[in-house]
Parts: C-alpha cells; sequence; structure tokens
C-alpha cells in the first residue's frame, strides 16, 4: 500500500459581494372596500402564498381575550361547511389557510397550488363574511386554549416576557400579549359573530399573493371572490405608546428557581427612519446573531448562558427591541453585568471594520435567505408593506447597510442600544440573587 498523502489545510475562501436582487413583477389594486391587494409573481414552484392583515387594534384587557378565542374558532366551520368540509375542501385544492392573533390585529395566512388559487379566495371569503362560531365546538376550543396558556403562564421565560411588557407599556395594550385562562373561558360564543363583524373589516386590511401566478389577473380574482366582503368603519388605531420609563430594575420572585431569565429592552428604530440600517447593525453586531459580541461574551467565553439573543419587533405604533437571556442563578449578577458592558461598548465606542463588514454579510444574506421561497417573500412584503415601505425596499436596504458607516452604527447605538435607556426585568430566586443585583442599580421585587 503506498503512504496515505496529508491534506494541507486550504484556505477559507473570501466573502464576495452579495448579489443585487432582482425585483419580482408586482401589480397592486385597492378594492371599493378599502382592502389592498398586492399581487407578486415568482414562479419557482407551481404554488400560491398569501398572507392578509386586519388590522384591528386591541383596546382594553377584555379584547386581549376576545381576540384570542375569534382566532381559535374562526375556522370552526361557516353557514355552509362544518369544520370538517372546509378542512377537506381546503386538502383538494393541496393547501391551507390558518389565522393568527395580536396586539394588532389578525394575520391570515394560506397556499394552495397555483390552478386553485381561484378555490382558496372563495374559501377565505366565505370565512371573512360567514364563519359559523358554533357554540359547542367554540367552547372546546376557548377551553384547550385556557389549558395552553396555564402552561404557557407557568413557564419562567414567557413569565419573564410578560413583566417586561408590563414594566415597560404600563397599562397600554401592548402591556400584555396573554390574556389569563379565566379570561378566555368567560368570552361567550354568542358574542364571537358581533365581535368578527366589528374586528374583522376590508378597509384598511392587506392582503398579499406570492407565487407562480399572473399578477394583473390575480387582482381580478381577488376581487370576483373578495368584492363581496364589506364592513362598515375601519380597524381600530393604536392608542399613543407611552415613553420608555425610567424605572428601577424589577425582580419577579421564583423560590427555589435554578435558572433567571433576564430581559433588558426599549425603543428601537422602525423601518420608516433614515438611521434604520445602522441600527440593524448596531443590534447585530451587540447580539442579533450568534457571532454577536453578546454571544461570544457570555456564551462561549463564561458559559452563562446557552443562546442570549436581542431581537426588534415592529409594531403598528411602536417598534422595540428586547434582549433576552437565561442564566444559572449563581451567574445571574455577573451575567448582568456582561450584558450592560456590552451595551455600553456599542453604545460609546465604534464597531471595528471587520466587524461591521461581517454584520453586513449576514444581515444582507439573512434577507436574501428569507426571500428566496415564495412564503418567505409573502411574509416580508406584508411585513414591509404593513409598515409603509415597497418591494423597492428589498434593494433599497442592503445598498444602505453597505453604505454605513462605524460612525453611523455608533451613533445609532447611543441612542437605541444605551444601558441607562433599557426597562429591565428579573425572573429567579429573589433572596439568592437580589443582593448581587442590587450592587449594580436599584432594585424592585414583586
Amino acid at each position: 500500500m503506498s503512504p496515505r498523502r496529508e491534506r494541507k489545510p486550504q484556505p477559507i475562501p473570501a466573502l464576495t459581494k452579495p448579489r443585487k436582487q432582482r425585483l419580482p413583477s408586482i401589480a397592486e389594486r385597492t378594492l371599493a372596500s378599502g382592502l389592498r391587494v398586492v399581487a407578486v409573481r415568482r414562479a419557482s414552484v407551481p404554488l400560491v402564498h398569501l398572507r392578509l392583515r386586519v388590522p384591528n387594534a386591541i383596546r382594553r384587557d377584555a379584547d386581549l381575550a376576545r381576540t384570542a378565542v375569534l382566532s381559535r374558532t374562526m375556522m370552526l366551520g361557516t353557514g355552509s361547511r362544518s369544520q370538517g368540509e372546509l378542512a377537506e375542501a381546503l386538502q383538494r385544492l393541496g393547501g391551507g389557510l390558518r389565522v393568527d392573533d395580536g396586539a394588532d390585529g389578525l394575520s391570515f395566512g394560506g397556499e394552495s397550488l397555483k390552478s386553485e388559487l381561484g378555490g382558496l379566495l372563495a374559501l377565505l371569503a366565505e370565512v371573512l363574511t360567514d364563519a359559523a362560531y358554533p357554540r359547542a365546538a367554540s367552547e372546546r376550543e376557548a377551553g384547550r386554549l385556557g389549558d395552553h396558556l396555564r402552561r404557557a403562564l407557568s413557564q419562567p421565560g414567557v413569565v419573564a416576557d410578560e413583566a417586561w411588557l408590563t414594566r415597560r407599556y404600563g397599562d397600554h395594550p401592548y402591556g400584555r400579549s396573554l390574556p389569563t385562562p379565566d379570561e378566555v373561558t368567560e368570552v361567550a360564543p354568542r358574542s364571537l359573530r358581533a365581535l368578527h363583524r366589528r374586528r374583522v373589516v376590508p378597509r384598511g386590511s392587506l392582503l398579499v399573493l406570492v407565487g407562480d401566478l399572473t399578477p394583473a389577473r390575480a387582482l381580478d380574482q381577488v376581487e370576483k371572490a373578495l368584492g363581496g366582503w364589506q364592513a362598515d368603519g375601519t380597524g381600530a388605531d393604536v392608542p399613543p405608546v407611552p415613553d420608555v420609563p425610567h424605572v428601577p430594575l424589577l425582580l419577579v420572585d421564583r423560590p427555589g428557581a435554578v435558572q433567571s431569565n433576564l430581559r433588558l429592552g426599549g425603543r428601537a428604530v422602525r423601518r420608516t427612519d433614515e438611521g434604520y440600517a445602522a441600527a440593524q447593525l448596531a443590534n447585530g453586531i451587540f447580539g442579533g446573531s450568534f457571532s454577536s459580541r453578546l454571544t461570544q461574551n457570555i456564551r462561549e467565553d463564561k458559559g452563562y448562558t446557552y443562546s442570549p439573543h436581542s431581537a426588534v419587533r415592529h409594531l403598528r405604533g411602536d417598534s422595540r427591541l428586547l434582549t433576552s437571556a437565561d442564566v444559572a442563578t449563581e451567574v445571574t449578577a455577573p451575567a448582568m453585568v456582561e450584558v450592560l458592558y456590552e451595551l455600553g461598548r456599542i453604545a460609546s465606542l465604534p464597531p471595528t471594520p471587520d466587524e461591521l463588514e461581517s454584520t453586513v454579510q449576514y444581515l444582507t444574506g439573512t434577507l436574501a435567505l428569507g426571500t428566496a421561497t415564495q412564503a418567505g417573500l409573502a411574509e416580508t412584503l406584508v411585513d414591509l408593506m404593513s409598515d409603509g415601505k415597497g418591494v423597492d425596499w428589498l434593494q433599497e436596504y442592503p445598498a444602505r447597510l453597505a453604505a454605513t458607516t462605524p460612525e453611523d452604527v455608533q451613533e445609532a447605538a447611543a441612542t437605541m442600544l444605551a444601558p441607562a435607556s433599557m426597562v429591565s426585568v428579573v425572573v429567579g430566586d429573589a433572596d439568592v440573587v437580589e443582593p448581587g443585583l442590587a450592587t449594580l442599580m436599584e432594585v424592585v421585587r414583586r
């Protein structure tokens, strides 16, 4: 046998310049009812994906439970089909239809074979205009939702998220994302049809279709199917969001907990702001990517946590950034020190050119990956267009990222990521972790 040759390590090739995204063929129309419709051709597979946003803000605590039950019972049947018959009809189209709820309104998602788009739109129209809300099935679904909420609200991470929302927004509707099980079970099934008529309205809503379609013809199909969706009024506006409060760290006691859940956050920059690209880069460098400073520090270097991260979420009335880290009880204060250190560092010093370049590549690449599929493009476009942007943003955003300087990033971070601007919550064993946290900042216990 001939001696085995050892291969020399090969150098990792340098990153190439991202390719400019090609904008898809698109058509748009606003129906007489006020429904805005956007159709986009992406003929990669013979499917069509739809996303419908019905903006109708939560106004009172009771609305949170009502809307949660509404979204989970809307697909239980219509005036002409039972739940099973509706599911069978969707199956014959080679697709599906879903409803979800949030503080800003309702979201519908669906897909079908391209040849069955008309059928999918007809079923969507049936649900929008003639959902039945059968009593027994609605009560069962509300019971399941109550059980789900009991489990969710017992999880420390969910407790931390909800506590942070209340600390940040107070009595504003954004101050809660989940109703209680008791609130859900108190929703009367007989009230759901009236709630549907008030909340599920076309005016101000946005429907995006993406797939193997002819945009102009797709608009005609939508008008034929949804032209009869009529309702008086518009979705409720979002009440003004309060300023970020300057409050002590809130410590939520979980006696005997072996882990602490850290949440720090504040206001973020909207997509419509000139400094959005710089702010996204600042977040990516700080904690918004797996190679971020926060991950390298408290995961890779110190082993305090498995998956720290920071993320920006855009709402109709606000944009927020939230940093999350779940750490062992005994390192709660040391982990907080490092989070505050990384916040202070990104807010006071420009990033290095290498950090900036790699984060530009990361954000550009994630946008390309996120819009590579029909479903991903549909989800991205409904987010963008709900936020006042158009399809051109898919080219503009990477160009803005590439043109951003280290000084731009530091300036954006000084506004968005300064430690003094953060609302902080920790859920953990208060008797154990409070002394250490109190050496860092003022603490109030709940």
